[in-house]
This record gives structure tokens, sequence and C-alpha cells, in this order.
């Protein structure tokens, strides 16, 4: 491809380093859709005829079905004057093969550095779509165990300690809307991958009256790129899908350490399903959570993924580079992570039985503590001295070894008069979710319109049909 300013061939180590082939292979669809839309192009330009066009188009569409097939061969020399050096190469040449000289009109006005920048573009756009269908399918999984244990009660935890009382539906859907704010912003990373590079050249743009509105509109691109030098050297995009991808491998992170530990016998909230669990090598009786330490596991390779694009691209001049070849194994691995990843989530949260018994009994009188401080408030006392003198109340329970609500009236009123025969009435756990019917909030009927909105939400998004 470019082998004519040169006088002999390149060293074979530093071949197969400059190679990348063996990875961007994967760009074959994006390179090919890319080249036909660039076709079309050149025959509207006058550039080529319409029967040179439609051999072009023709061929190309053959070498997608080698490609498609896993029948492609790549030329397996080391010379990279006739080797395979990337996947814009390799179509090129097999392109060559079927259809003849006609071949070496297609790169007329287009270099690797615009069509690479093109097929990514391309690629990163359909693992937007993908990912986000995955995500809507955990998001599913989410929603339809809540619905399953509208009425399931378990402690709600800050610090990992035992706080509040709380819907175990409602601990279920602050992980949908996580998982929600992760679906929006790939939303927003696909507005800024869609914006064609192609007719930017290697730097300075097109010479040859390419229509670029025309390549936009054929490859499915929202609009062109306004700025050539620009066009071909921008990865804001892979770095925006790489940071979402770290995010989403957080929150996803996040379930996976709750869900350990809710599976645990200390805990015992959760069991899962032997499809998504390991045993022991040595240990028998053991039930290893590994699909949801997975989970934990592979935010670190996505959260890694995102900081060497970065530094990759912290010290770059202007225009494309050499480096930016870099750009890709990250990104495959991030798709082929959240590929494999979100499917189990989903498999975990959908199969798991959920011992609303066991959580139930986790909860304890003090976790009301604050619904104490709350009874006072109403009765006038500024909330600082009512937190203070629930305070009190629990101290003294402490201090003789029982519940908080073991407490004899005298005892309540010594601390507080305010407090009156009615302060029995706060321990009970039901009666204080329910007090919380607040938009948000974990009373049952605050829960159910979220499960509501939520339903409404994944089922308006076009990615669900």
């Amino acid at each position: 491809m470019w082998g004519g300013r040169f006088s002999k061939s390149i060293d074979d180590a530093f071949a197969r380093l400059n190679a990348s082939f063996s990875f961007d292979w994967r760009l074959y669809d994006a390179d090919i859709r890319g080249s036909i839309a660039y076709a079309k192009a050149l025959a509207r330009a006058g550039i080529i005829s319409n029967a040179e066009r439609d051999t072009l188009i023709d061929g190309l569409a053959r070498v997608k079905q080698e490609f498609d097939a896993r029948v492609f061969e790549a030329n397996p020399s080391t010379s990279l004057r006739v080797s395979d050096e990337d996947i814009h190469t390799a179509v090129e040449r097999r392109l060559g093969k079927l259809v003849g000289t006609v071949a070496g009109k297609l790169h007329t006005g287009r270099s690797r550095n615009d069509q690479v920048a093109t097929d990514t573009r391309l690629f990163v756009l359909d693992a937007i779509r993908n990912t986000q269908h995955a995500i809507r399918n955990t998001q599913h999984a989410l929603i339809e165990k809540a619905e399953q244990h509208l009425d399931a009660l378990m402690p709600g935890y800050t610090h990992l300690q035992r706080a509040q009382p709380i819907l175990f539906a409602h601990w279920l859907m602050s992980y949908f809307w996580m998982l929600q704010r992760d679906h929006e912003r790939f939303d927003d990373c696909a507005k800024r991958a869609a914006v064609l590079p192609l007719g930017a050249g290697a730097l300075a743009g097109n010479a040859l009256g390419i229509d670029r509105e025309f390549l936009a509109r054929e490859l499915g691109f929202a609009r062109v790129s306004e700025n050539s030098i620009d066009a071909v050297s921008d990865r804001d995009f892979i770095a925006e899908f790489l940071f979402d991808a770290a995010l989403l491998g957080v929150h996803l992170s996040r379930l996976g350490e709750d869900l350990v530990l809710y599976s645990s016998a200390e805990f015992g909230f959760i069991t899962m399903d032997d499809a998504y669990a390991t045993g022991s090598s040595i240990m028998p009786q053991k039930k290893n959570p590994d699909a949801m330490e997975l989970a934990r596991g592979k935010s670190a390779r996505l959260i890694g993924h995102l900081t060497t694009l970065l530094a990759l691209l912290k010290g770059l001049p202007s225009s494309y580079d050499k480096d930016l070849q870099e750009d890709k194994e990250p990104l495959f691995d991030a798709v082929d992570t959240l590929d494999a990843l979100l499917p189990v989530v989903a498999g975990v949260v959908h199969t798991m039985r959920v011992n609303a018994d066991k959580m139930h009994a986790a909860l304890d009188a003090a976790m009301l503590a604050t619904d104490l401080a709350d009874y006072l408030a109403r009765r006038g006392v500024p909330f600082r001295d009512a937190h203070r003198k629930v305070g009190a109340a629990v101290k003294v329970a402490e201090a003789r070894g029982i519940a908080l609500s073991e407490l004899s009236l005298d005892e309540y009123t010594k601390i507080a008069p305010e407090f009156g025969a009615d302060v029995k009435d706060i321990f009970d756990f039901t009666r204080s979710v329910a007090s919380r019917e607040i938009i948000g909030g974990t009373g049952p009927h605050a829960v159910r319109e979220q499960i509501a909105r939520a339903r409404e939400i994944t089922t308006d998004s076009a990615l669900d049909t």
C-alpha cells in the first residue's frame, strides 16, 4: 500500500510490531460498510464509473461473506509489502484478487487515517446499541425481582452498619437507577461518536469533491466532522465509551459486592442459583458466588482500559500518529467484557432466591431510633434535641443489654417528657417503612410508583423492540 518510496522491506521484528491485523480484523464489517459507501461517493463525484462502482460493491460483499463465514485467509508473509498489515490492506488485497485492478481505485482520495477513524466510530456505535440492550435486560431482571417481593423488609445499611428498615424491592431498584444513568451516558456517547470523519483524508481533507453529507447518510452518521485535522485524531468517543463502560463496571461491582455479602451464611438474605455459583476443589460443602465476584473483578479491567487510553492520548501532537493503533485492544476488550458480564448479572438477579424471613429476622429495634426522633420532632422538640435524647435512650438500652423497644414508658419519659404511651407504636418495622411514602422513598406505594416509572422507561425504549 505504501512501498513505492522504499528500496527494501522493513525488518521482520518491526513488521510484527507494526502489524495490527491480528486484532483489528474485528473492524471488517465496519471497514467494508465504509468502503461500499465510499465507492458510491466516488461514482457520484465522477471519479469512477457506475459499472466500476458496482464491481467494487459486489467484490466487497464477497469479501464480507468470507469474513462472516470465518474463511477469510490472511496473507501470511512477513514482508509488509505483500502481507496484511491491517484490516484495510487485507480487504483491499482480497478485493484486488476478486475484481482485479479496479480495486486500486477504491482508495482514491481516502487515507487509512480517515478510514480507520470511520471504522472505529461505526464499531463503537454498534457496541453502544448492544451494550444498551444488555443493560435493559439487566434492568428488567431487577424490576421483575422487585415486583415479586414487594412486601419483603430488610435492613438498610450505611457504613455497612444496620441503619433503617427498607423494602427489599427499594434496595433492588437502587441499582436499576444506576444502570439507567449508564444507559443514558451511552446515549450521550453515541451523539459524539456519530460524527463522520471520512473525507478528511490524511489530515487536509479530500480534494476530489466527495460528498461527505451523502457519506454520512449512507453510513448512519448524524453529521460530518468540522475539522479534518481533528477528525483523523479524535478518539474522545472511545475515551467516553471506556469511561461509560468503567462506570457501568463499577455499578455492577457494587451490586456484586452486595450480593456476595447477602448470600453469605452471616447474612443469608439471598441464595445464588447453582447455575451461577461454583464449588471448592477441596471443601465439598462450599458454594462460592464466583459470578458476582467476577463482576467485581472485571470492573478493575474496565477501569484499566480507560486509564490506558487516556495515557495514550495525553502527549500526542496534532493529527494522526501511529500510537493511535493502540486504541483498539482496550476498546475491543471492554466490549467483550461487557458482552460477557451483563447477561450473567441479569441471570444472577433473575434466578436468585430471596430469603425474606432471614432479612426480617435481621431487623432490630435500634433501627427505629430515627423514627423515635421524628416522633419527638412532631411534638415540637427541635430535631437536634430529639436526636440527643433518643441517643440517650439507646445508651440506656445498651447499658442494660436490652432492645430499645424494651425500655419502659417511665424510662422514656425520664429522658424526654414528650414521650407518650403511644411511643411503643413506633416499634413496628412495617409502619416505619410505610411512613416514607415520599417520592423516591421506601414506602410501599412510593416503591410501586418507582417500579411503574421504571417499566415505562424501559418499555418506551426503542432498544427493547
